[in-house]
């Protein structure tokens, strides 16, 4: 049944193929985003909210209502200070915000087989952000 989802980075590459799946079954789809779609054509069907990892009341407010949290948010690799320590601290304050909204599920898109003892830092890294609680479906 259709529903109002939200989805982390709709204009990247990942989330635009999850985020056109979502439309043609019918849903609603906040997307979470540091881009603000200005020309793309997907931005005229999704409501765009900003993706502020470090401000928790302003991604409750942006996922109140949504079912269903589709999260594609990762750091790949680092950069600019940012590091996989603090990515997997975002992404708990992302599942936090969504428990505070009332969303029922939640989905951690990744695009790696996650494994604890994997060879690199950030395969490492996808595996330890896993919510220990909660509904979560992976395919990674």
């Amino acid at each position: 049944m259709p529903g109002r989802v939200a989805v982390t980075g709709s204009f990247g590459f990942t989330g635009r193929a999850l985020t056109e799946r979502l439309l043609a079954r019918g849903h609603e789809v906040v997307t979470l985003s540091r881009r603000s779609g200005e020309g793309d054509p997907l931005a005229g069907r999704v409501t765009i909210r900003p993706l502020d990892l470090d401000h928790s009341d302003e991604l409750v407010r942006s996922l109140d209502g949504v079912d269903t949290l589709f999260n594609t948010y990762w750091l790949r690799f680092p950069r600019r200070g940012a590091t996989f320590e603090g990515a997997v601290a975002r992404s708990a304050r992302l599942l936090a915000a969504a428990r505070a909204a009332g969303v029922g599920r939640v989905v951690h898109v990744s695009v790696v087989n996650a494994a604890a003892d994997a060879d690199t830092p950030y395969v490492r890294a996808k595996r330890r952000s896993r919510p220990p609680c909660g509904r979560v479906a992976s395919n990674g």
